[in-house]
This record gives structure tokens, C-alpha cells and sequence, in this order.
């Protein structure tokens, strides 16, 4: 296909013709110190600049962030936790997996069952050789779903339910659970307000780019 008769290229054409056009008419960057026509680059950078109104995040905004999002800031959270993971793969019936993993919760439980021999015996982590055994685990160390169901159950013991993550399904025992510490709003208010202000960007990036998908849209292709 010839790169002009390519939907992306002509796209891409069309995109660069309206920036320079909207340049030229607010009078930004059309040329730089040498007289040289402005680059892609400088002339994007320009338009966002101009176009693009990023409100600065409150205080009281910031707070309500802190204080919404507490179990997320906490510093120094860890645990210490076993693990039966039942692996699921393109092929795995998923139904009959999950019942024979709730079979194997629900006898442990009731106390019919032991642990460590039925994680080496069912599991497939590599944890299985040692009962399950996951160690000590912070936050960082697991992925959101499988920390969210140890912070939410915060105590030790069995969790009475399955949880679900990307791996598959895991029989969840924890040992310890410590919470850590949130540290006070003044010493996160200034990462708090580059967090805020970064989700406002890219909300703002998203809707002016639609705006300009819009505008595009609506005018006729160049011959």
C-alpha cells in the first residue's frame, strides 16, 4: 500500500496540518531563534501548553486523597502468609477448577484436612515444596488483588474465601499481618499534589484529544 493511501499515515497527515494550522492562528512557535520553521515537537509542546489548563490540587482536595487512599500510602506493611495456588491456563476449565478449590478450602476449615500437605500436594507454586510457604511479603512483592485480600482480612488465620488473581485461585492462610504506618498528611502533601495533578493531565490530555478526534471528523480530507 502506498504511505499516502495508508488510513494511519493520512490520519497522522491530516493531524499535523491542523496543529500548524491552529499555531499559526494563535501566532505559537512558528519559527525558532534561527528562523527556522518549528518542529513537531516545539510546536505540540506549544499547543498543549496554551491549550491545556491543569489546575493546580487543593489542599483540602489533597487531604481527602490522603485519607481515601490510607491503606494504599501506608509504609512498612508486610505479612507473612501461605499459599495454595490452583493455576489457571487457556485450557483450564474454569468452573471445575474453582469447585475443586473451594472443596479443598472448605476442608480446611471444617479442620479435616492439613495444610501443608495438601498445598504440596495441589498447589502449583513452587511454594508447594516447602508447605506453601510464601514468607514474609510486602506490599511491593504481590500483586494488587492477592495484597488486598491480606489487608482486608488483617489478621491471621485462614481467609474463608478464594482469591482471585491473574495466577488463578489461591487458598489463602496468613500468619501475621502489620499494617504499617500511614505517615502524617504534611509529609505526603507534596507527593499527594504531584499525584493529583498528574491524573488531572492525563484527564486533560484524554479530552483534548477527543476534542481534536471530533474536529477531525467533522472536516473534510484533503484531496
Amino acid at each position: 500500500m502506498d504511505a499516502s493511501q495508508d488510513p494511519h499515515a493520512v490520519m497522522q497527515q491530516r493531524l499535523l496540518r491542523h496543529l500548524r494550522e491552529r499555531a499559526r492562528s494563535l501566532g505559537l512557535c512558528e519559527a525558532d531563534a534561527g528562523g527556522e520553521p518549528a518542529g513537531e515537537e516545539q510546536l505540540l509542546e506549544a499547543l498543549l501548553e496554551h491549550d491545556l489548563r491543569v489546575p493546580e490540587p487543593s489542599e483540602e482536595e489533597c487531604r481527602r486523597y490522603h485519607e481515601a487512599h490510607a491503606d494504599e500510602l501506608r509504609q512498612g506493611a508486610l505479612a507473612k502468609a501461605d499459599h495454595i495456588l490452583f493455576a489457571v491456563t487457556d485450557t483450564t476449565p474454569i468452573e471445575a477448577l474453582r469447585r475443586h478449590a473451594e472443596g479443598v478450602l472448605n476442608a480446611l476449615l471444617a479442620g479435616q484436612a492439613d495444610f501443608e500437605q495438601l498445598a504440596r500436594a495441589e498447589s502449583n507454586c513452587p511454594s508447594a515444596q516447602v508447605g506453601g510457604n510464601l514468607g514474609q511479603l510486602s506490599r511491593e512483592q504481590c500483586v494488587p488483588e492477592f495484597w488486598a485480600a491480606l489487608a482486608q482480612h488483617g489478621q491471621p488465620g485462614l481467609l474463608p474465601r478464594l482469591v482471585t488473581t491473574r495466577f488463578g485461585l489461591h487458598v489463602v492462610r496468613v500468619h501475621r499481618f502489620d499494617p504499617g504506618r500511614l505517615p502524617p498528611f504534611e509529609d505526603l502533601h507534596e507527593a499527594l499534589a504531584g499525584r493529583l495533578r498528574r491524573q488531572s493531565l492525563v484527564r486533560a490530555l484524554a479530552l483534548y484529544a477527543e476534542d481534536l478526534r471530533r474536529q477531525l471528523d467533522a472536516e473534510p480530507a484533503a484531496a
